[in-house]
């Protein structure tokens, strides 16, 4: 779980930062006619469907986007043929980065990937180079406000989840890949309003960085996250609060 508070204060930083709405509904478009294509277009026999289903309605899509993008997943309607790939490689001071992908074009995509690496003190690497400093987990954030930590730990272990922190102003939970949607489902059971529910890859070692080197690093991670089939970057960079400060207004 090494890197999971810093890892998760960055993921925060970027989602603040990231006001294009047509992004993230591009994204999670993507991901509704892949779930779709995958497991089928019923959420009630399709997991990840469902998860993608209330991650679309947690930032209002419409419901006609949601529907059109599943029939094109089940074939009801033509449309993109993607694939989820993944890339992986070293950023400025040995920062170790995995990258995951949505695509229709894998050529353009590895293209857009090593481009970026090699133009900001990077490198792509092979498949598996460090997949294995990364574990995939379930994280389940609930807003703070108003909540006892002790009940939201209880209902939360009673679902499932592997363990329950505080970090800023939620409680982030987290499971195993194969808990996730059971745990959100059992969550919202007891009454509790999901944030956000997603996998992401926590890791298992950590690189300390100066605040040149963060600031490095965070350009990538920002080149990474404006092309349009990067659904996730994870690093296991880890930096103190007054670094990320000083990296960020560099």
């Amino acid at each position: 779980m090494a890197g999971h508070s810093k890892w998760a204060n960055i993921k925060h930083r970027k989602a603040r930062q990231d006001a294009a709405r047509s992004k993230a509904f591009t994204k999670i478009i993507r991901e509704l006619t892949v779930s779709a294509r995958e497991g089928g277009g019923d959420p009630g026999a399709n997991p990840r469907l469902s998860l993608a289903i209330e991650n679309a309605k947690s930032v209002n899509m419409p419901k006609e986007n949601i529907e059109r993008a599943i029939k094109k997943g089940t074939g009801e309607l033509e449309g993109e043929s993607y694939e989820e790939v993944t890339f992986e490689g070293y950023g400025p001071g040995g920062v170790a980065y995995f990258v995951e992908c949505t695509t229709d074009n894998n050529n353009r995509t590895v293209g857009e990937i090593r481009h970026a690496f090699s133009r900001n003190g990077g490198n792509m690497g092979t498949s598996g180079s460090v997949a294995f400093l990364f574990e995939q987990k379930g994280i389940i954030s609930i807003e703070k406000k108003g909540l006892d930590e002790d009940e939201v730990m209880l209902a939360a272990i009673d679902a499932g989840a592997d363990d329950v922190k505080a970090e800023g102003d939620v409680f982030e939970i987290t499971t195993t890949r194969e808990q996730l949607y059971a745990v959100r489902t059992g969550l919202e059971e007891a009454g509790y309003t999901i944030a956000t529910a997603e996998l992401q890859r926590l890791p298992a070692t950590e690189v300390a960085v100066d605040a040149e080197t963060a600031a490095a690093n965070l350009k990538l991670m920002d080149r990474f996250e404006d092309l349009d089939d990067v659904t996730n970057v994870f690093t296991n960079m880890s930096m103190s609060d007054e670094v990320m400060s000083i990296a960020e207004n560099m």
